[in-house]
């Protein structure tokens, strides 16, 4: 008998929704350079791409924020009545303008998004900003649908090696790590935790300058607590968020006058600048055990190598389970490695920290700790 047909590998099938003709040209040549993805259709506004989405059934759709007739974040809304699961990658301008766009289209349902190249100087340059920007979120984005709401499930316990640092400490800080469809989960995390929250929350999310101001002004609308772009020096005050600025580290520092901010623009680590390990080793440096790490949806493992830092010292982590992560890279390798306390469902994890700080909740705006 002759052998059964070998299975060929799947192509990603792709739809390009852009109303530039250079930029369709421009993502259509990058993406059909790899072997694994194939364009099966491009559109000029949405209204033409969501004919196109219906006939073609792509795998994943790459949606431009401004376009006539039907803008992106149009798009997505009404996209988003007949298939929540969908992967819809924005392409954005890097102005205040394509940033607020951008956050809203996340907010209503996009999955991911990449800049356009500005100012690269030449075609290939721009070709090769675009091929590592969209290709990576193609690939971690084809195997896995858009999160879409799910029953809660139990807390599910790992098992970590126990730390040498005697009892853990009160938690003093929680710090939040996000990348891929971090945005959204964020805003889920955020709006649920009380303004009395008796802690700072420090978050750093994967962001290009001005789309973190955008972000963080946008939850900060919806939030009890008070979210800011976090600034160099400014104390950190329990009931505030600060999330680090798009292209700078953020790190806790110890001062005479109590923990502050601490913003540079040291090198990129994990590729990434703010990046989650940078912010969780400085913690561990400034709070130790009584650090509370949460791990939040991403690509990559930036993350786990600060966590090993804080697990190492009697940090407590919980990390967003793969069910509801839009890409399970950066809680996986935390839970991986069996440095989580517990796996949660994005529904959960809010009322896990609050669960998990000092009874008596701080008033907003109060400095929780002196760190002499």
């Amino acid at each position: 008998m002759p052998p059964p047909p070998t299975l060929e590998a799947h192509v990603i099938s792709v739809l390009v929704v852009d109303d530039s003709v250079v930029i369709r040209r421009l993502v259509t040549d990058v993406l059909s350079a790899d072997p694994k993805v194939r364009v099966v259709g491009t559109a000029p506004n949405g209204q033409i791409a969501l004919a196109k989405i219906a006939q073609l059934k792509p795998d994943v759709v790459t949606l431009d924020v401004e376009m006539p007739v039907l803008n992106g974040v149009e798009t997505v809304r009404e996209l988003r009545k007949t298939n929540p699961t969908l992967p819809v990658i924005m392409f954005s301008t890097m102005t205040s303008d394509g940033a607020e766009a951008t956050v809203a289209a996340l907010a209503a349902g996009a999955t991911d998004y990449v800049t356009k190249p500005a100012n690269a100087g030449s075609v290939n340059k721009a070709v090769t900003e675009v091929r590592e920007q969209l290709l990576p979120r193609i690939h971690a984005l084809c195997g896995k649908p858009a999160y879409v709401a799910q029953p809660l499930r139990p807390t599910t316990a790992v098992k970590r090696p126990p730390a040498n640092t005697g009892p853990r400490k009160p938690v003093q800080a929680v710090l939040i790590g996000s990348s891929t469809g971090g945005p959204e989960a964020l805003r889920n995390v955020l709006t649920k935790l009380p303004g009395t929250l008796s802690v700072p929350v420090l978050v750093a999310q994967h962001m290009p300058p001005v789309f973190t101001t955008m972000l963080a002004r946008r939850i900060d609308q919806e939030a009890a607590l008070h979210v800011v772009e976090a600034r160099d020096g400014e104390p950190l005050l329990a009931g505030t968020v600060y999330i680090a600025p798009g292209g700078r580290h953020m790190e806790a520092a110890k001062t005479p006058g109590g923990a502050k901010v601490r913003l540079h623009d040291g090198p990129m680590e994990n590729h990434c600048r703010p990046a989650v390990d940078v912010l969780f080793r400085s913690c561990a440096r400034v709070y130790g055990s009584a650090s509370l790490a949460v791990m939040l949806t991403g690509m990559g493992q930036d993350g786990k190598r600060g966590t090993e830092e804080l697990v190492a010292l009697g940090a407590g982590v919980l990390a967003q389970d793969q069910a509801t992560s839009v890409v399970w890279g950066m809680p996986g390798a935390v839970v991986s490695a069996g440095l989580a306390d517990a796996v949660l469902p994005l529904g959960l994890i809010a009322e896990n920290i609050v669960a998990r700080l000092p009874a008596s909740a701080a008033a907003t705006g109060r400095e929780v700790a002196r760190w002499k």
